[in-house]
C-alpha cells in the first residue's frame, strides 16, 4: 500500500503541477496576446512602410525614364541647331545675290542667267532646309516679339501700328518652331502725343 499512498501522491502532485502551469498559462494568454497584438501591429506599420517606400521608388524611376525620353526626344529634335547656324549665312548670301540683280534688267543676257541659276540654287536650298523643319521669320507687318526678333532701330511709321515690324533687315529662323536666329527688324515707333498748350 505504501507504493500505492505514494503513487497517489506523486499523483496528486502531478495534478497540482498540472493546475498551478494551467493558471500560469491562463493567467499569461493576455500578456503574451498584447505583446503579439503589439509585434503584429508594428510588423503592419513595417510593411506599410515598406510599400510606401517602393511606391516613392517607383514613381522616381517613372519620373526619371519620363525626363530621359524627353532629352532623348529633344536632342534628336535639336541636334541640327548648330549645323543650321551655320548654314544661315549661305541662305543670306544667295538672297543679297539675288535682290542685288533685281531692277537690272538691262544689264544683260549674262546678268539675267546668273539670276535665274542663283534663283534656282537659293530655292533648293530653302526647299533642302523646310524638309528639316527649318522655317524662316519675315515678319513684316506683325507685332514686335522679342522672343523672335531682335529690334535693330525704331523709326516713326504713321501708316503701321506702333510697335510693329516696318521691315526686316535680316530673316531670322526656326527650327522645329524654336528660334535658331532671331530676325532682325526695323520697329514703327508710337507717334507723340500731341502737346497741349498749358498757357493759352
Amino acid at each position: 500500500m505504501s507504493n500505492d499512498v505514494k503513487r497517489n501522491e506523486q499523483v496528486d502532485e502531478l495534478k497540482e503541477a498540472a493546475e498551478a502551469s494551467g493558471e500560469e498559462v491562463q493567467g499569461g494568454e493576455p500578456q503574451a496576446e498584447q505583446g503579439e497584438v503589439s509585434e503584429l501591429d508594428a510588423l503592419k506599420s513595417q510593411v506599410q512602410e515598406f510599400q510606401e517606400q517602393m511606391l516613392r521608388s517607383q514613381a522616381e524611376m517613372q519620373n526619371v525614364r519620363r525626363r530621359a525620353e524627353i532629352d532623348v526626344e529633344k536632342a534628336h529634335k535639336f541636334a541640327l541647331e548648330k549645323f543650321v547656324k551655320e548654314l544661315l549665312p549661305v541662305a543670306d548670301s544667295l538672297e543679297k545675290a539675288v535682290e542685288s540683280t533685281e531692277g537690272q534688267g538691262n544689264a544683260g543676257e549674262l546678268v539675267a542667267s546668273i539670276r535665274q541659276g542663283v534663283e534656282m540654287t537659293l530655292s533648293l536650298f530653302v526647299s533642302s532646309l523646310k524638309k528639316f523643319n527649318v522655317e524662316p521669320l519675315n515678319p513684316v507687318g506683325e507685332p514686335f516679339d522679342p522672343q523672335q526678333h531682335e529690334a535693330m532701330s525704331m523709326v516713326p511709321a504713321p501708316d503701321a501700328e506702333p510697335n510693329s515690324v516696318v521691315a526686316v533687315v535680316q530673316k531670322g529662323y526656326l527650327l522645329n518652331g524654336r528660334v535658331v536666329r532671331p530676325a532682325m527688324v526695323v520697329v514703327a515707333k508710337a507717334q507723340d502725343a500731341p502737346k497741349i498748350d498749358e498757357q493759352a
